[in-house]
């Protein structure tokens, strides 16, 4: 009888720890607009985005968010009574995390992201900074064949390098492979 209860907690046990690995999901990456302040004034970075997207339950999964942007922007450096204006190449990427919802009619599937992270800040020539990332998005994605699909993505990115707050929009399209 032992056996028995034994052999049927460690079936109920693997049963559990079964269904919580991700059997579904998807991997997106393409092309990505950053529309950011380093500087005071808007300004347009252009550069990637990938995320993976493994699914828990039917409509939640977890996200891993990863881009690039890459520019050039103008600063203003001011020493007493001298200011110096000059361009300088610009990168910013992001890491963000954190759970998304999705549900899928027909071929399209609208989903919502709520990630935070870290976005790091390279100002070449001048300074460099990583600060904490939130980010609040979604987007849509349009299956063409049974594994692939397009996606259109919109994001709002909150940011803070050099102690100074940002407020930056990413619109992000590029392919999505499902799995």
């Amino acid at each position: 009888m032992r056996k028995l209860v034994v052999f049927a907690f460690v079936f109920i046990l693997a049963e559990i720890a079964a269904a919580q690995i991700p059997t579904s999901g998807n991997i997106f990456f393409g092309y990505s607009y950053l529309n950011t302040n380093l500087n005071g004034d808007r300004n347009s970075l252009n550069g990637w985005e990938g995320s993976v997207e493994a699914k828990v339950l039917p409509h939640i999964g977890l996200v891993a968010d990863f881009s690039g942007h890459y520019g050039s922007e103008t600063f203003k450096a001011c020493n007493g009574f001298d200011c110096v204006i000059f361009d300088s190449d610009v990168t910013q990427s992001n890491y963000l995390f954190g759970p998304g919802v999705s549900a899928s009619f027909g071929r399209i599937r609208p989903f919502a992201e709520l990630l935070i992270g870290a976005a790091h800040v390279d100002i070449h020539s001048l300074d460099s900074d990583t600060s904490f990332a939130t980010a609040i998005g979604g987007g849509l994605d349009y299956r063409f064949l049974k594994l692939l699909a397009w996606r259109f993505q919109a994001d709002y990115i909150h940011t803070s390098p050099f102690n100074t707050p940002q407020n930056n929009l990413r619109l992000s399209t590029g392919i999505v492979v499902r799995f």
